[in-house]
């Protein structure tokens, strides 16, 4: 038998402080920081290694050493905090290997990998390792309620840390109490994280071979059984410049494919205005047992009137499925507080979807003057209106048309979004500039991870 070509080590390092780690989070701050650039750069340095897997079955050596960079770093700093608190000792700012460091990562560098594989195994084949790593490290329990009014159940999550974080924390408190580690729980914890980063190599494409199902524990993998490898390569090295070549060009391309999203999905959205070329979203039912329905005050001034002029444009609201005609209007907020002052009517204070009762003020009074009637609206209409963006305070007015009591119906805002063409060819052209700019600079870090060349051997002339 052989070991896993992902290899985790530790080696508790005693005696500990017993108080550190309470402030281990504010001085990993730092490693955090790092490591969340770092994280991005990995996320879109594996998609690059996902297709040059599936057409030529070989992960870019550069790009694997890398991300093992960042496999290593972040198992370093979690030993250190919160994943295990198993030494005192600073995390080194490097994605190298530190051979004295007390926790180790190593990945086997694949020659060759399935082109086949690669489609399924980060997702389908890795779904039950991602059932058993998520109760090790977030402890999620999914729950049925039938709580609700309505009677319906819904699924819900409640999340307790995982088994990683209530062991951490038992030897937290034990060490702060009797300045000890236990060994046990030590050994229990290390063989977590293994399992965790098996599943997190597979899963990222570093390797075909199916995580095992076993628990390891201890600090220590088990001994090599296998004939000694081939030669392998010298890993690349990495220097500052190609560090900074690599993550910006994965933050640049990263922020490239969300542009491309985004501009993707404007598109789309383009292509659903109606004839008389107006885009809306889906309609809202509201409901208010008074005379009338108002929502908050929409304050527009300086400059944002012409901006939602160019983005937004003329604005459109429609009511249905009602049985009673509906009157909707639109006026400055000073004419609309005094045609309700008394009037028994519900005020919105914040938009809760689907709609219902919280978030409203309801003010009691008596019946209204007619609605139609009314000469300060700067847009109404039965059923249906249309607005031109104007500066201001402004308040819309829901209620029935004959000015009777109980307003139920279906609203569906829409606008014509004059700048949505404009904003789709600057985000897909921006999208062009930021992949093109990261892919350049992600060669550009290929290229300058030098690789380490050992020195030959020197040579013993025979003696004659």
């Amino acid at each position: 038998m052989s070991t896993y070509p992902v290899r985790v080590e530790a080696r508790l390092e005693e005696p500990l402080n017993r108080g550190l780690w309470i402030v281990k989070w504010l001085l990993a701050i730092p490693h955090y920081i790092v490591l969340g650039f770092l994280w991005i750069a990995f996320g879109v340095l594996t998609v690059i290694a996902f297709f040059a897997i599936l057409f030529t079955g070989c992960y870019p050596r550069t790009l694997f050493d890398f991300n093992v960079g960042v496999l290593r770093w972040t198992w370093r700093v979690a030993y250190y905090s919160y994943g295990a608190l198993g030494t005192d000792r600073y995390p080194p700012f490097t994605l190298g290997p530190a051979p004295g460091y007390p926790a180790t990562l190593d990945v086997d560098y694949p020659e060759r990998l399935s082109r086949g594989l690669v489609l399924v195994k980060w997702w389908l084949l890795a779904i039950p390792h991602y059932l058993v790593v998520g109760l090790f490290t977030s402890g999620s329990l999914i729950s049925w309620r039938d709580d609700l009014p309505d009677g319906g159940g819904v699924l819900y999550t409640l999340d307790w840390g995982g088994l990683i974080g209530l062991l951490v924390l038992i030897a937290a408190l034990a060490l702060l109490f009797t300045g000890r580690y236990p060994h046990g729980v030590h050994d229990l914890v290390v063989g977590m994280n293994r399992w965790a980063l098996r599943v997190a190599a597979y899963a990222t494409l570093m390797t075909d071979a199916y995580p095992p199902f076993r628990l390891e524990q201890g600090g220590h993998e088990l001994p090599r059984l296998q004939a000694p490898p081939a030669p392998a390569r010298p890993a690349a090295r990495y220097g500052a410049a190609c560090v900074v070549a690599l993550v910006s060009g994965a933050l640049l391309a990263f922020g490239g494919i969300a542009a491309a999203a985004a501009g993707t999905g404007t598109a789309l959205l383009g292509q659903s205005r109606d004839a008389e070329g107006f885009i809306g979203a889906g309609a809202q039912r509201i409901t208010a047992s008074t005379y009338a329905l108002t929502g908050e005050e929409v304050s527009i001034a300086g400059q944002g009137v012409s901006i939602l002029r160019q983005s937004v444009g003329r604005v459109r609201i429609e009511a249905s499925g009602s049985s009673t005609p509906v009157f909707l209007g639109i006026a400055r907020q000073g004419d609309v507080t005094a045609y309700l002052r008394g009037v028994a009517h519900e005020r919105v204070r914040h938009l809760t979807f689907p709609a219902d009762s919280a978030g409203r003020e309801v003010y009691p009074g008596a019946a209204p003057r007619a609605p139609s009637a009314q000469t300060f609206w700067a847009a109404s209409g039965v059923a249906a209106l249309t607005w031109d963006v104007q500066p201001g305070q402004w308040s819309v007015v829901v209620m029935n048309a004959d000015g009777t009591p109980g307003v139920s119906a279906d609203l569906r805002v829409s606008a014509t979004l004059p700048g949505l063409a404009a904003a789709t060819t600057g985000l897909l052209v921006a999208a062009s500039f930021l992949l093109l700019g990261g892919g350049a600079l992600v060669l550009l870090g290929v290229r300058l991870a030098a690789t380490s060349v050992p020195e030959p051997a020197p040579t013993v002339a025979a003696e004659r």
